[in-house]
């Protein structure tokens, strides 16, 4: 007998081990290429779709989706379908012969969702990739159900003026570390590092306001999300949620992306990019007016 039980404790601790590796296992993601107003576009679709809109990551300047979402994004998979994409000269998608312009990136990610075959979308930008989120309200209200806006600007006092000054004299050598090697590590054309720091210097140097209507204009329900300690000031955080029609605002304690746990800021021990997470889907999983709840 005795040997039946050692047989039966392998089988049973194999299966357990089986069923261990299938839990803790995230399955990969998909990932590709689409044609979009002259780029070929990279994205990557985690989890799986359960009838919840998908959430689309926009990431910041000189980012990729890994640098600004790579803590999170993950947690996010666990609930719903989640669209992550690399604009116009970062990471994976390559660099076209045009500016960059907050509005370019909202068609952008506008028409990728379109040969995504999605109508309609919850989109999460942060820093740059916030201030897309914005004009894609603006320039395509239809797609955009619910929106979280993160560490974003839409005037230029949302910024210290020492911000603008540093910003006239951006250099390539003063770019991270650590945003300069996630691009060199995915990008079709290495080569073109300077090109994409130079273009997202621009696009910052040569910011104008944004007209107060244009926010109003967002019917989208809105989660604005600001750290204590950002670059972009509080006070600039709540100026938006104050014109928003139909806004929350959390101020959560921490730098530039802390509470996200963004490449730059992140620290592994910290428990906000979780804390986060939970209150992002709060939001998003809330039944807006009209909607059934599900």
């Amino acid at each position: 007998m005795w040997w039946k039980i050692i047989i039966f404790r392998n089988v049973f601790l194999t299966i357990s081990v089986v069923a261990t590796a299938m839990v803790e296992q995230p399955s990969l993601p998909k990932t590709g290429y689409a044609p979009v107003n002259g780029l070929t576009m990279y994205y990557e679709i985690h989890g799986a779709d359960n009838g919840k809109p998908p959430l689309v990551l926009i990431h910041g300047g000189g980012s990729t989706i890994t640098t600004t979402f790579g803590r999170v994004l993950p947690l996010f998979a666990q609930h719903r379908k989640v669209i992550a994409v690399e604009l116009q000269g970062h990471g994976h998608t390559a660099d076209i012969g045009r500016s960059e312009t907050f509005e370019q990136d909202a068609d952008d990610v506008t028409a990728l969702l379109k040969e995504l075959n999605i109508t309609q979308a919850d989109f999460f930008g942060f820093s740059n990739g916030g201030s897309t989120t914005l004009q894609i309200a603006i320039r395509h209200p239809t797609i955009a159900r619910k929106l979280v806006v993160a560490s974003a600007i839409f005037k230029r006092d949302g910024m210290s003026p020492q911000f603008w000054e540093w910003m006239k004299n951006a250099s390539l050598e003063n770019m991270p570390a650590q945003l300069k090697e996630a691009y060199l590590n995915v990008a079709p054309n290495p080569e073109d590092l300077i090109k994409m720091h130079d273009k997202d210097a621009k696009r910052m140097v040569e910011f104008t306001d944004w007209q107060d209507d244009d926010i109003r204009s967002i019917k989208s329900p809105t989660l604005v999300i600001n750290g204590d300690a950002d670059v972009v000031r509080p006070e600039h955080a709540m100026k938006m949620f104050r014109l928003l029609p139909n806004a929350k605002l959390a101020i959560l304690p921490g730098g530039h992306g802390e509470y996200i746990g963004e490449i730059m800021t992140a620290k592994m021990e910290s428990k906000l990019p979780e804390m986060t997470v939970t209150l992002i889907e709060e939001f998003l999983d809330t039944p807006s007016q009209g909607e059934d709840k599900k």
